[in-house]
C-alpha cells in the first residue's frame, strides 16, 4: 500500500464509527470472526480497544491483520483501522 493510498483510507476512516470493540478478554476467536465478517462486507473497518483491555493496540492490530489477511492502515491511541481490498465488486477505489 502506498502512502497516497494510506492517506486516502485514513481520510475515509475519520468519519467512521468503530464497528468492533475489543474488551477485557482481548482477542478471542469470536472477535476475530466478527472482524473477518465486517471486513469482508465493508473493506475498511475501524476497531476500538476499550480501556479495560491491557494489551497493546499495535500488537492487536498486527495479529488481527495477520488472521484476517488484511492491512493495518493506522493505529491511533486505542483505535485501529484495517483494510482489505475485495476481490470483486470493490466499494473503495484506491488512488
Amino acid at each position: 500500500m502506498t502512502t497516497k493510498q494510506r492517506a486516502y483510507l485514513k481520510g475515509l476512516a475519520m468519519t467512521m464509527d468503530p464497528i468492533v470493540q475489543i474488551g477485557k478478554a482481548s482477542l478471542t476467536p469470536e472477535v476475530i470472526e466478527a472482524v473477518r465478517e465486517a471486513i469482508d462486507k465493508r473493506e475498511l473497518v475501524k476497531i476500538s480497544v476499550l480501556k479495560n483491555c491491557f494489551d497493546d493496540p499495535k500488537e492487536i492490530a498486527q495479529i488481527i491483520a495477520e488472521r484476517t489477511h488484511s492491512e493495518v492502515v493506522q493505529v491511533i491511541g486505542k483505535k485501529i483501522v484495517l483494510f482489505k481490498q475485495a476481490k470483486e465488486n470493490s466499494k473503495i477505489d484506491l488512488p
